[in-house]
């Protein structure tokens, strides 16, 4: 029987429930370890600044205290920018030197005995700053003074554009635009930006990292540190969490392998939330400016879109996101004229950078919400207007007009499978007797249809298969895991291709020196392009094993068959006599000399693979959100959420709920409570979880999943990424759900996050003016 498919409970939970995880911030009670430093950044407190003094005499004296450095100490290159297409005039150095640009960044560092000792030391350190003014609103900021001196542009990190003609709309009877805003969220991983670095007997920089893959970090910091990569060994084990924020070492974390070198010791660092929630990149940040037309009869023609990305201080990863909005511009529509133009703008608030869908999310709500603006402009149902519109199955594979190449799609099929199981019908006949009731609680249904596009970059990912003493197997990925469930998903594929049982397959990942390459884990792309990969490399390895099983059977390999069901080698029509993987592990180990292994001993048999995708794959899904809006209150409950997603060929049915449950989670969270706020100084206002939002189980309901499957041809396992893809549909259908619930009263759009305090304020003043009138 095949595992493919099933609900296999992970394997790697019961050590965290244990407490036996293996986290950077345990690393000091190991002997490698011994004699560890710790590190503390002292960062600023304004937004925008010069530094007419820097004084740290008293914390260089204080108790404990090894080392305080300033970026007069460092003799190493800028922070690099993230794209060549920058403006080359943004340079951001690894301690601030003569001015600072945003509340959090980092000055200087105290590095001493004991974290306690760093973080009083820290606060001895005197930093006169001489105030500037401070750019918050990224449109505001697009008329201000320059933040760096010879800029091309005043404060464009880039633009974007879409080649071409703009969107035609001279022929649509209805136009109608919405502007909207993308709320800035903070990530908020329960893990902050903890490293560490040590220079070991080995004459190389050991570096543990608590991100998305260790070896395009290595990559990073070997660059900025002026080593060769055979020079670094980087390490990730457990992860707490990403999100797309942890996926760049953070120039804090730079730093640690020089001050390492510079003191003869390991250095450590853990900052805490509140140094995270101002220093960790945040995400979103968009306005968007959105334009829709079409027929009266719901058929739309034209859609534009134009963004304006608040970048944050020196233009980090997010700078470039407005990328992805115009490769998904269209959505899941047949939309024949489009335009397309985006600006990414400096402001003196936290740097911007990739959050779970890191552009696509934002790309969905802008379609998403122009279609509901449609739809209530032509007095169409939206579902109706979504019908009209949608590819169909037979124009597969479709090439849209931004470039993009859709794979495979069923839209219709999924949004009615999601609308079955939502009972739309009775839905809306329930808001209707609550309308002619004057019913104090207000109910709104909202629809979001997304399509989004996985493994979108770095189409290639690594896979190595191996026999070890014992008839045990090795699976190593260049996919290291923060909690996608690498491990059960990686020994099922194995398992179903050996025949090996599960618990005789052992997973490795993280670790530069036991896996010779990978990229990072993000954009959805494990199972399609890691998964695959791995699948080739098992089948590869049973073509090995079939040689050598063959010589035991004294028969021709080309006559023996392996039984996936029992994990035995036998020559065909003759079951009854066979060999197991072990007594093929055995024959090796007495016939050959055996390479060496690494830790799970002498490698008998070995298979790689570096599978490479054509191209992305591109799941879809219909998100269905039913909210009750207190009329008084302006609170927002959200009582269903139901979620239809498409991502191919689920190679475990348990992990795919748990990816969008987590994904569920974090696009309502952003649609109703979450938000990073500055005052007009740049001072942040929701540093830390007291004042920050976070989704809870409290806010959650449980969500309802409707299954469907359309495979993908783009690669052996028929699947395509669904990491992403519950904060892709779940954010606009929320939105759309608490706007639909005040429709009747004239309101006709809100931004997120849909506070209480936001949608009473618009209750009030709909009621106001219609009273008015």
């Amino acid at each position: 029987m095949s595992l493919r498919g099933t609900s296999v409970v992970r394997r790697e939970d019961e050590p965290l429930l244990r407490g036996q995880g293996r986290f950077v911030a345990n690393l000091a009670v190991e002997a490698e370890w011994d004699g560890v430093v710790h590190a503390c950044y002292v960062t600023s407190t304004v937004a925008h600044a010069v530094i007419a003094g820097l004084d740290v005499s008293e914390a260089r004296n204080a108790h404990g205290v090894v080392d305080v450095v300033t970026a007069a100490d460092l003799d190493l290159p800028p922070y690099p920018a993230p794209s060549p297409a920058f403006d080359p005039a943004i340079v951001r150095t690894l301690l601030a030197d003569d001015r600072v640009r945003f509340v959090g960044e980092p000055v200087a560092v105290v590095v001493a005995e004991t974290a306690t000792a760093a973080i009083d030391a820290a606060e001895l350190v005197v930093v006169d700053y001489e105030p500037l003014e401070a750019l918050v609103d990224p449109e505001a900021a697009l008329d201000a003074p320059a933040l760096f001196e010879g800029m091309a542009e005043p404060n464009v990190v880039l633009r974007i554009s879409l080649d071409g003609e703009p969107a035609d709309f001279s022929g649509c009877k209805v136009v109608a635009e919405v502007r909207t805003v993308n709320n800035r969220i903070a990530p908020c991983p329960l893990e902050p930006r903890v490293a560490a670095s040590r220079w070991a007997d080995d004459g190389r920089l050991h570096h543990m990292n608590a991100g998305q893959g260790p070896h395009p970090v290595r990559a990073a910091l070997a660059k900025m540190l002026g080593l060769e990569r055979d020079q670094m060994r980087v390490v990730s084990r457990d992860v707490g969490g990403s999100f797309g924020a942890k996926a760049r070492p953070h120039p804090e974390e730079t730093l640690l392998g020089w001050l390492s070198d510079r003191l003869g010791r390991p250095v450590m660092w853990v900052p805490s939330r509140s140094a995270d929630m101002v220093g960790l990149v945040h995400g979103r940040g968009q306005i968007q400016y959105c334009r829709i037309g079409g027929t009266a009869e719901g058929r739309i023609t034209a859609f534009e879109v134009r963004v304006v990305q608040d970048a944050g201080a020196y233009g980090n990863t997010g700078a470039a996101l407005p990328s992805n909005i115009q490769a998904m511009l269209t959505g899941c529509y047949d939309i024949a004229s489009l335009g397309f133009s985006s600006v990414s703008v400096l402001t003196n608030t936290t740097p911007v950078g990739p959050f779970r869908g890191a552009g696509r999310p934002e790309a969905a709500a802008a379609i998403e919400r122009a279609v509901d603006v449609f739809a209530a402009e032509v007095g169409m149902d939206p579902i109706d207007v979504r019908r009209k519109n949608f590819l169909p199955p037979e124009a597969f594979p479709f090439h849209t007009r931004t470039g993009m190449r859709y794979d495979t799609g069923a839209y219709e099929a999924g949004m009615d499978a999601a609308l079955e199981d939502a009972d739309y019908a009775a839905l809306r006949k329930e808001q209707a007797r609550r309308r002619a009731d004057g019913d104090d609680k207000l109910l709104g249904i909202g629809v979001a249809t997304y399509v989004e596009r996985t493994a979108g970059l770095g189409r290639s990912e690594y896979g190595a298969v191996e026999l070890v003493e014992g008839g045990r197997i090795v699976g190593r990925t260049g996919s290291s895991p923060y909690g996608q469930g690498h491990h059960t998903s990686w020994a099922m594929l194995i398992s179903d291709r050996t025949g090996v049982p599960m618990d005789r397959i052992d997973i490795v990942h993280g670790d530069t020196d036991e896996v010779p390459q990978g990229q990072i884990t993000g954009g959805s792309r494990s199972v399609q392009l890691a998964g695959t990969s791995i699948w080739e490399a098992s089948g590869a390895l049973v073509d090995q094993a079939r040689t050598v099983a063959a010589t035991l059977l004294e028969a021709d390999p080309a006559d023996v068959t392996l039984d996936t069901g029992s994990g035995a080698f036998h020559v065909v029509g003759t079951p009854a006599v066979s060999v197991d993987w072990a007594a093929v592990a055995e024959h090796l180990a007495t016939a050959s000399r055996p390479e060496p292994g690494g830790a799970h001993g002498p490698r008998l048999l070995h298979a790689e693979e570096t599978f490479e995708s054509e191209a992305p794959t591109f799941p879809f899904g219909t998100h269905i959100a039913v909210v009750e809006v207190d009329r008084h209150t302006g609170e927002v409950e959200l009582q269903r959420l139901v979620a239809c997603d498409d991502a191919g060929v689920i190679v475990n049915p348990l992990l795919a709920e748990g990816q969008v449950h987590g994904g569920l989670a974090h696009g309502a969270a952003q649609a109703l409570y979450e938000e990073f706020v500055y005052d007009d100084e740049g001072n942040p206002l929701t540093g830390n979880f007291a004042d920050y939002a976070v989704f809870s189980a409290a806010e959650m309901p449980f969500f309802e999943r409707v299954t469907h499957e359309t495979p993908t041809h783009v690669n052996p396992l028929g699947a395509k990424g669904l990491g992403e893809a519950g904060s892709v549909g779940s954010t606009p259908a929320v939105q759309n759900a608490v706007i639909d619930a005040l429709a009747h009263l004239g309101i006709r759009h809100l931004d997120m996050p849909l506070t209480p305090q936001r949608v009473w304020r618009a209750i009030t003043d709909a009621t106001a003016g219609a009273m008015q009138r």
